[in-house]
């Protein structure tokens, strides 16, 4: 008895503890993050400036539409470095972004914290401008509008009061557009406004209608150079003609405003104007409500006449920019990021500054070596935490081979940060953050809403500074003119980053070189030693056929240990890593041998033929899987994408050195492999096939006929993959 009271006590103590804890937390504000959409950008727009000139570093995250167009565009460790560009470009084109998050960190040395500002931006692709061109588009997975739904993404709020943008690209396009327009124009007709052609007049209707304006005008005319005793009041001969002809002052000239004409009938007045009167100009400006305003002003000599439509001309060059300007919506905030040269973070980023370059810069280049040169013009300076968290050993040390996903990053490297529960548990001392929007600021916070851009962004900055902290950086003594990215703790791993958004191979944005394996030691890896010159890639086999069946396929003829590994794309794709890099060429040329051969009876005991049957099974080097990648279709099957493509009936064949070069090579004619293939299975012991799924090259995956071995459709942020939707944005 007297044992359990203490125990009790405990637990009582416990209990009153973790209810404290709770009341407590309830009580706290809501994260502050600044909302932003196209009602309050601007002044958004200007307080960012401030925040962002005054940072340290500025930290971003991206919500988009989607991440993979197709199964098979999957981010595979069977994928060479420039086919995985190839992938994240295909994304970045076909998905949109709809939240962009910014969050500013300054370091605060009075109050010995980061003070951070975080900006959540909604974005829509709209139009604003009635440029040529068709109107956007962009795929929508279903999975990723699911799992934006999850997080009370507000949908309404993006497509209705999202900001809209030009990318550089298209606004260098549409001002070269208006400076053409611009210089095109006679300085006699006004900006946007073309001479009527001297066309004749046909019907009787128009006859009399322009008899009738040119007598009109000349009664305003005549009534204007005549004294008029004070008052300025043209009296037109019915009530008709007051409201469709109203005086006025235009530029302190005298005036007629033009109401109540048909299109056609404007165009017969400009043709009475021109023909008849050279002290009256015909000329469009915009009204109020920016409603077109046809007006006919008088001048008093053609220097005056000149000038007039010359400050038209002007005025509406001015309209156009300042039209221009507003369309450039939130690309604003990319290029104040990109003026301030400030160090950007973010979180296997690569993909969102692919997004970056595509919807904000320009079209994304055809290589990765040229997006490298291209998007480090714009940030010479970004570091990506994942990379930071995965390569550095006292950071390896501190996650305990804990997940580097956002979210757990987060709770393990800034707990302090993501509880905001004054008064509870104790953790160790950690870089202290504060979150202030407009005027509010504090420190303790009910937790934000995980995956809104602007809280996201907000976590990567934390995770940044408490990473930096941990590698050696002392904030304290740290003076607001240093820049972080010249750090000399941070150098090694500035401007490397995963290309793509799974760990894979690592870039340097600096140079575009690709980083050697020794930076990184991946667990995750599952196939040690891929040559790609090895590798074959076959698709449209009868879809009876599993892993392990195409395996032994191969085996019966080039030997048990000729295929290392079997990788499928999807069901109806693979990829074959030979043993030797003469397999290929030698398995390319059997192929087309045997497909030439028709119904030969050596060539049907082939054991290949099983591979072959109906007629659909195609095959490549691995550069036809790169072109395939390559193309702006998306398929949904990898089959079906090689049948777009066009390398249906087409196979590709590799000239090897070492085949050319090996005399042993003759031993792998098409014939010789053809009449050997059933005496290879002959002399095969019982058994010794199906052992191989013991082998290490099998994989960690079962060699079940029913299962697919070797498919990898797992990433760090794990999403179900299903179908994609195509929006069309129109005016």
């Amino acid at each position: 008895m007297n044992r359990q009271r203490p125990a009790r006590a405990l637990s009582r103590a416990l209990s009153r503890a973790l209810a404290l804890s709770f009341s407590s937390t309830a009580a706290l504000p809501a994260f502050p993050l600044k909302q932003v959409t196209k009602s309050n950008f601007e002044p958004a727009l200007a307080e960012l400036r401030s925040h962002v000139r005054a940072a340290d570093f500025v930290a971003i995250d991206l919500e988009m539409t989607g991440v993979t167009s197709a199964p098979w565009r999957e981010s595979f460790e069977f994928d060479r470095s420039d086919v995985r560009y190839l992938k994240v470009k295909d994304s970045a084109e076909k998905f949109a972004v709809v939240q962009f998050g910014v969050c500013p960190f300054r370091w605060d040395s009075s109050k010995q914290a980061f003070i951070a500002y975080p900006h959540n931006f909604y974005i829509f692709p709209r139009q604003e401008l009635t440029i040529d061109g068709p109107s956007y588009e962009f795929l929508c997975q279903t999975a990723s509008i699911d799992f934006l739904a999850k997080y009370q993404f507000d949908f309404n709020a993006c497509i209705r009061e999202g900001i809209s943008y030009l990318s550089k690209r298209q606004e260098g396009e549409v001002l070269r557009r208006l400076n053409l327009a611009y210089e095109d124009e006679s300085s006699a007709t006004g900006y946007n406004l073309k001479e009527v052609r001297d066309v004749p007049l046909v019907r009787m209707a128009d006859i009399l209608f322009t008899e009738r304006m040119k007598n009109r005008f000349n009664e305003w005319r005549d009534w204007l150079l005549r004294p008029q005793n004070g008052e300025f009041q043209f009296q037109g001969s019915s009530n008709d003609s007051k409201q469709q002809f109203q005086t006025l002052f235009f530029k302190m000239r005298p005036a007629i405003s033009l109401n109540g004409f048909t299109s056609h009938q404007l165009r017969l007045i400009q043709l009475v104007i021109r023909k008849n009167f050279e002290d009256l100009s015909y000329v469009c400006v915009n009204g109020e409500n920016c409603v077109s305003q046809q007006l006919v002003v008088y001048t008093d000599s053609k220097d005056d006449r000149n000038l007039i439509m010359k400050e038209i001309k002007d005025e509406r060059r001015k309209q156009a920019d300042m039209k221009i300007q507003a369309a450039i919506g939130f690309r604003h905030v990319i290029d104040l990021l990109s003026s301030e040269q400030k160090l950007i973070v973010g979180h296997n980023c690569f993909l969102d500054i692919a997004h970056v370059h595509n919807k904000f810069v320009g079209p994304l280049p055809l290589t990765a070596e040229e997006f490298v040169s291209s998007i480090n013009k714009y940030f010479p300076f970004i570091i990506d935490t994942k990379i930071l968290l995965n390569t550095h050993h006292i950071l390896q040390q501190r996650m305990k081979k804990s997940k580097t996903s956002l979210s757990s990053a987060f709770a393990m490297l800034c707990p302090h940060i993501a509880l905001s529960v004054s008064g509870g548990l104790a953790f160790d001392s950690g870089v202290k953050v504060e979150a202030q929007v407009d005027n509010l600021r504090c420190s303790n916070w009910n937790s934000g809403a995980k995956h809104e851009a602007g809280y996201d962004a907000f976590m990567t900055g934390c995770i940044f500074a408490q990473a930096s902290s941990h590698v050696g950086i002392d904030f304290k003594h740290h003076f607001s003119c240093e820049n972080l990215a010249y750090n000399e703790k941070l150098q090694k791993h500035i401007n490397l980053l995963y290309l793509s958004w799974t760990n894979a191979d690592i870039i340097d944005l600096s140079t575009g070189n690709k980083v050697t394996e020794t930076l990184e030691t991946n667990p995750k890896r599952r196939f040690s030693n891929i040559l790609f010159e090895n590798i074959v890639l076959i698709w449209g086999f009868p879809s009876k056929l599993k892993a392990r069946d195409i395996r032994n396929c191969i085996s019966k003829v080039f030997g048990l240990t000729s295929v290392t590994s079997v990788y499928h794309l999807d069901e109806t794709a693979v990829f074959v890593q030979f043993s030797k890099t003469e397999f290929v060429s030698n398995f390319l040329s059997l192929k087309e041998t045997l497909e030439k051969s028709g119904d030969d009876p050596v060539s049907v005991l082939n054991p290949l033929t099983e591979l072959l049957e109906g007629g659909n099974t195609h095959a490549a080097a691995y550069e036809a899987y790169k072109d395939i990648c390559s193309s702006p279709m998306s398929k949904v099957v990898f089959a079906d994408q090689a049948e777009a493509f066009g390398t249906k009936w087409k196979t590709e064949l590799v000239e090897s050195k070492v085949a050319i070069n090996n005399p042993e090579d003759e031993n792998f004619s098409s014939e010789n492999l053809i009449k050997g293939a059933s005496k290879s299975v002959e002399k095969a012991e019982p058994g010794m096939i199906n052992n191989l799924k013991n082998e290490p090259f099998c994989g960690p995956f079962s060699c079940d006929d029913n299962k697919i071995i070797h498919s990898l459709y797992s990433a760090d942020d794990t999403r179900p993959r299903t179908s994609n939707l195509r929006l069309t944005q129109t005016n």
